[in-house]
């Protein structure tokens, strides 16, 4: 009789969550039909040449990811949540990317990096260069350099810029600039003697180096842009902050040294002198902020990081995306789906601020991870609550949130951790895994590519990861595949990686 009580009580709970519109057939039928339109008109292709690219990249970004962090940006809103619409949802072409490196069945963030921007699929660890170099040695990497879709804008004409929540020299942004064997290599302080007697160049000196006229760079990793132990300008007593560059090079002001005469080049290294910018008179803007592994998102976790307010880090380009990462490295779910949630809302104001016409959008992901949600939640469960059965092999607890392996696993007298007993609704709540690992790995599986604007119907079905900078070139008429273009197709204005116009109205 009490089991069902229970069954009843249970029954009559999931019959009050379902929403009362959603229980009239005629709902889902006009939805439907609704859906079938827009996919019609479809039919008709936009064919245009983009004259602005904008390539949204959420570091580790896997499927499981976008569908959890739709759940939380509606719960967020106050709704049941799988109903919400992520901003990348409402682009109309999707394809999925095999993300797999030339040597690797699951990828690293630096392999991928050189597949979406250089077109090229590469060695794990390696940036840059193709698959004829071996990490660490610096020996095989010349001759084997590969450019990237930025070169290719620059090439072009075109005003680029990088915008990211890590530090600039991280192995996702710096596959656009740099070519090196190793992705570790951020200064000179951190290669080998071997490489450095071999002549190659750290990162952040190719940042400055490689291609000196990119119009906008903003992102983490001062320190390495200084000499070893100069003290940090804004944290001058703490050691971490301090330089690491052995050359003993200020890279900041070589950067400032390589513009042309009568042109602007700003170096902001606060929020407040970024917010006093009259930027309609910056020709080159290079902003560094000291953290190394990046900033967070507003949504609650690490705040302020380093001085940074919540209201920059929620507003600028690419806010969100660099450390959905870092947060499923360390097993905290929470810190993940938020960062996810900050770049949609980036992405929707990208939306806003462009045009179809003349403008294509990409959102994709580098990897997935090992993240998971179930436990047959009912609908508007708290994505970061229970699942609500119970083990029926050691009837304990279990979050509908988990992974497969990593940092979160636990044994407490010799048995799984009892989760009732703890915050897992904490923001450093390192949720279960199945494998006990310092640190969650990447994810083998596609990715999503959401694309909207001129040419997005290339992006469909599944591709190599490394197909999606050559079909975004060849819809902005940059590169080497041009043949379709012809002079009065060509845009006559900036092109920019991100959309410079996002950065100059995005401040708080």
């Amino acid at each position: 009789m009490k089991a069902l009580l229970i069954l009843l009580l249970a029954q009559l709970c999931s019959a009050s969550l379902v929403p009362e519109r959603e229980k009239d057939p005629e709902y889902w039928r006009r939805q439907a039909q609704e859906t079938l339109r827009n996919a019609l008109r479809l039919q008709r292709l936009n064919q245009n040449v983009a004259k602005n690219l904008i390539l949204f990249l959420g570091d580790g970004m896997g499927v499981s990811t976008v569908t959890a962090a739709r759940i939380l940006k509606g719960q967020l809103q106050h709704g049941q949540g799988e109903e919400s619409l992520l901003e990348m949802d409402k682009f109309p072409f999707v394809a999925l990317a095999k993300t797999y490196n030339t040597n690797a069945q699951v990828p690293d963030s630096a392999g991928t990096a050189t597949a979406y921007l250089c077109g090229v699929k590469a060695n794990e660890g390696t940036l840059g260069v193709s698959a004829g170099v071996t990490r660490d040695r610096c020996n095989t990497t010349k001759g084997q350099e590969v450019t990237s879709i930025l070169r290719w804008a620059k090439d072009a004409g075109k005003a680029v810029g990088i915008v990211t929540t890590t530090r600039v020299t991280h192995a996702t942004p710096s596959a656009a600039y740099a070519h090196s064997a190793n992705r570790d290599w951020y200064s000179d302080g951190e290669m080998p003697p071997e490489a450095l007697e071999g002549g190659c160049k750290d990162i952040a000196r190719q940042l400055v180096e490689n291609i000196p006229d990119i119009e906008v760079i903003l992102g983490g990793g001062r320190k390495y842009m200084y000499p070893k132990n100069v003290s940090d300008v804004e944290y001058p007593h703490e050691e971490k902050h301090r330089g690491t560059r052995l050359d003993r090079r200020n890279l900041v002001q070589a950067w400032q040294d390589a513009k042309p005469p009568g042109k602007v080049a700003e170096y902001v290294w606060h929020r407040r002198g970024l917010l006093a910018l009259n930027l309609s008179r910056v020709d080159f803007l290079l902003v560094k902020f000291p953290f190394q592994s990046g900033m967070w998102n507003a949504a609650g976790q690490e705040e302020g990081r380093a001085g940074i307010t919540p209201c920059l880090l929620s507003n600028l380009p690419g806010s969100g995306g660099g450390r959905i990462d870092h947060g499923h490295h360390e097993g905290k779910a929470k810190q993940a789906l938020h960062e996810a949630v900050e770049l949609d809302r980036a992405i929707g104001l990208a939306t806003r601020l462009t045009s179809t016409q003349d403008t294509l959008s990409v959102v994709t992901a580098d990897h997935s991870h090992v993240f998971t949600f179930g436990g047959y939640t009912p609908r508007g469960n708290p994505i970061f609550g229970l699942a609500p059965m119970q083990s029926d092999v050691d009837r304990k607890p279990f979050t509908s949130i988990l992974y497969g392996n990593g940092p979160g696993y636990k044994i407490v007298a010799g048995e799984r951790e009892n989760v009732s007993a703890v915050d897992f609704a904490h923001a450093d709540y390192q949720a279960q895994s199945a494998v006990p690992l310092r640190q969650e790995t990447h994810g083998g599986e596609d990715v999503a590519v959401f694309a909207r604007g001129p040419m997005a119907h290339l992006l469909h079905g599944v591709h190599e990861q490394n197909y999606i900078p050559h079909a975004m070139a060849y819809a902005a008429c940059i590169g080497s595949n041009r043949g379709h273009c012809n002079a009065a197709a060509r845009p006559a204005t900036p092109l920019l990686l991100p959309f410079l116009g996002l950065l100059l109205l995005l401040l708080c």
